[in-house]
């Protein structure tokens, strides 16, 4: 079980910084552990981890912590925020402008789980590696 965590802060930086932890964490995974993330899940991966740390940026006041762990041949990534309101998924609706990033989550990724924590909430969400 591979993991790595990084915390940033509610500023959009760190969307950007966030993306670049998700890609590093999953270049190595394959360079340094030999296990096969595809081109397609390298980008997945940074725009999921991405998409998350964007809503926490907007909605939670303070930092999100992130966590990526490879379990088996699948990709966990866990955002932490201390907004305690679970996210509500909108329907489909392409004619709205923004919020979409929930959206994108759920088509992308193969689980999604929302859990209030002592302070704020945690969501975790699964890829497949290839």
């Amino acid at each position: 079980m591979l993991t790595s965590y990084a915390a940033f802060d509610a500023s959009t930086a760190s969307i950007a910084a966030a993306r670049a932890f998700a890609r590093d964490f999953l270049t190595q995974v394959q360079s340094e552990h030999g296990l096969p993330v595809s081109s397609q899940v390298l980008g997945t991966g940074q725009l999921v981890v991405s998409e998350l740390v964007t809503n926490a940026c907007k909605y939670a006041p303070g930092p999100c912590l992130v966590e990526l762990e490879i379990v088996g041949a699948t990709l966990v990534i866990t955002v932490w925020d201390s907004d305690p309101t679970l996210p509500d998924a909108r329907p489909a609706d392409p004619e709205r402008i923004g919020r979409h990033g929930l959206e994108i989550v759920l088509a992308v990724c193969e689980d999604f789980d929302v859990q209030r924590e002592p302070v704020g909430k945690r969501i975790e969400v699964r890829l497949p590696l290839a």
